[in-house]
């Protein structure tokens, strides 16, 4: 044993003081649980994720102006040109007048036709309001004409197709001017049947429900007009009609969905099977012009 040492329990030697004293132990703080370390807060500039440059990245045409909720704007293709997107754009802008002009202007001039003659006098001043309305959806349809007139200035596929003279070529024009003049009957078709089944709705009794009737109406009937100024440009073929036709087939197939779920819930076989038929001559349609205006510009399938 050390000097200055005492011994200390079990055999075991204590240690002492500077001074000969015993040295008492002390005991450990409880250790705490270490706190999640906050991460340094930013110095100098704001550090930005690191972005992967991509070596060249491809330039795009100007981006159209953000679209608010609401605004309900077409798609525009992304491989138009600058001069192709600002026209498309400006036929939009027409449109919404155009629409607004119709759709208000047509139940207000039949309806109030229907409530003159049946009803007060006082139906032929909204009958007067809605031939103003029509004129003005009339007069943005020109001016939307008038556009698209330029723009098939500077759209290839408003030109008569370089592959022409192919008989491949030939064949798909010729297709495709058969689809859409099937277009034509199956929308007069449609209007018809509003017409004959209005009877049935009580529409012909009440000037609302005319005016609404012919508002119906009036909306196959325009997609009859507009598949029949197609048939002449895809017997020159030219391929712009083939997609025209293409979309005009697809708002019939949206509209044949509706009456096939209609059917449907409501148990009718008449309806379903309608609906039914209706979306597959549709969707063969889509399918058959998509592929003739490939065929008509010289690509293949």
């Amino acid at each position: 044993m050390y000097p200055g040492q005492q011994p200390g329990p079990y055999g075991q030697q204590q240690p002492t003081g500077p001074y000969g004293q015993p040295q008492q132990y002390q005991q450990p703080y409880p250790q705490q649980p270490y706190a999640p370390q906050q991460p340094y807060p930013p110095q100098g500039y704001p550090q930005q994720p690191y972005q992967v440059q991509q070596p060249y990245p491809p330039q795009q045409s100007a981006q159209p102006p953000a679209q608010h909720v609401g605004e309900g704007r077409m798609r525009l293709d992304p491989n138009l040109t600058p001069a192709q997107r600002d026209l498309a754009l400006k036929i939009q802008e027409k449109s919404k007048p155009m629409a607004y002009g119709m759709v208000l202007g047509i139940p207000l001039t039949f309806g109030g036709l229907h409530y003159g003659i049946t009803q007060k006098p006082l139906g032929f001043v909204a009958a007067l309001a809605g031939l103003g309305l029509l004129a003005f959806g009339v007069f943005s349809l020109m001016q939307m004409q008038a556009l698209k007139r330029q723009l098939r200035l500077i759209t290839a596929d408003a030109w008569r197709s370089p592959a022409a003279h192919l008989p491949g070529a030939r064949k798909a024009a010729t297709q495709a001017a058969y689809l859409n003049g099937l277009l034509v009957l199956l929308s007069l078709a449609a209007t018809g049947y509003l017409l004959y089944k209005g009877a049935g709705w009580g529409a012909y009794g009440n000037s609302l429900g005319f005016g609404a009737l012919m508002t119906a109406a009036a909306l196959p009937f325009g997609l009859a007009l507009a598949a029949a100024t197609t048939v002449p440009q895809l017997l020159q073929v030219i391929p712009a009609g083939a997609k025209v036709g293409r979309s005009l087939y697809s708002i019939i197939f949206v509209l044949a969905t509706t009456v096939t779920g209609e059917g449907i819930k409501g148990h009718d076989v008449g309806a379903v099977v309608a609906g039914g038929v209706t979306l597959l001559i549709c969707g063969g349609a889509m399918s058959l012009l998509g592929k003739a205006a490939k065929r008509m510009r010289g690509e293949t399938d």
